[in-house]
């Protein structure tokens, strides 16, 4: 890929897009396409065929998607199907008609089944149920990774997909009602300390174990398999390290300060019980992960105190 390439980054407002437009810059690729929800809304097939047919970008960063925690994907699964698949019907079509040299498509940890052997390995894909709570996305995600792969069966493109743990970082969503688990955390414990509340609840038992990984490292890794990897099989990429979210959620009361409780909320769902990707692949192409969790979330935190962005709206990435 060269640096003059021409590189439309869909999803750059985001927290993934926004990193990888950044690694970009840093890298020295600066032909960089940008429109924002409002100015093209990938859900229409029209205006994604028109965009494609007046930029004729070289190559595809498809991480635009509608996004959520447990609470959001529950409630409004409709929404997280039908979005996400048009998402990728529309952008993956006017892709191969426009002649994209190449697309890279940003899947997610949950299309794994429920039940998942871990660490969870690419050919686990479609062996099992999926965790209900967040059903609708993950089969709409599932669905966009699967068609990479019939894109290059059918017309030899060169699409691909990744499989990210759970990314986390700046400009992740704040909104209390759609956030996922580290903005929400930080969330309640900055209200409580403000508030000078005695304790925090968490959602669920708090014996769920995840794996984090901070959305430079991300956008790193993107931009690597960008020039290093072709193949219809999704890759996974992750940190190798895991942690319970009750450790978690310690770990962001030390940092902002909190000196009140935490109690655990059983009724709560936890959603999957462990959940960490296998990074055999990835590894072996010679790429890692940089950023250590202890210093992502001091950099997310900071980054709150900065920008004074305790809730947000309801935006799509």
């Amino acid at each position: 890929m060269q640096k003059q390439a021409k590189v439309y980054v869909a999803g750059h407002t985001g927290m993934i897009g926004s990193a990888i437009t950044r690694r970009l810059r840093e890298q020295g690729f600066n032909n960089l396409v940008l429109r924002t929800h409002r100015e093209l809304d990938l859900c229409s097939q029209t205006g994604t065929e028109t965009f494609f047919a007046t930029e004729n970008p070289e190559y595809v960063i498809l991480a635009a998607g509608v996004v959520g925690g447990i609470r959001a994907n529950s409630e409004a699964p409709v929404d997280y199907f039908i979005n996400n698949m048009s998402i990728a019907n529309n952008v993956m079509t006017a892709a191969h008609r426009h002649g994209v040299k190449k697309l890279l498509y940003l899947g997610s940890a949950c299309m794994y089944p429920k039940n998942c052997q871990q660490p969870m390995t690419e050919d686990m894909l479609l062996t099992g149920t999926l965790e209900f709570t967040n059903e609708g996305y993950a089969l709409a995600k599932i669905c966009g990774s699967r068609l990479c792969g019939y894109f290059n069966r059918q017309y030899g493109t060169d699409f691909i997909s990744v499989i990210p743990s759970n990314a986390y970082g700046v400009n992740d969503c704040v909104d209390p009602n759609r956030s996922h688990v580290i903005p929400a955390l930080f969330l309640k414990f900055y209200q409580a300390k403000q508030a000078g509340q005695k304790y925090v609840k968490l959602w669920g038992t708090g014996k769920a174990l995840r794996e984090f990984i901070y959305a430079d490292d991300m956008a790193d890794a993107c931009i690597f398999l960008l020039q290093n990897y072709s193949g219809s099989e999704p890759i996974n990429i992750g940190t190798g390290n895991e942690i319970t979210i009750m450790e978690l959620t310690r770990e962001i009361k030390k940092i902002v300060g909190f000196e009140g409780d935490i109690l655990c909320d059983p009724s709560k769902p936890d959603g999957m019980e462990r959940r960490i990707v296998d990074i055999k692949k990835i590894s072996e192409l010679g790429w890692k992960a940089n950023i250590p969790l202890e210093a992502g979330l001091q950099r997310v935190y900071d980054w709150l105190l900065k920008v004074g962005k305790w809730q947000e709206e309801n935006p799509r990435e």
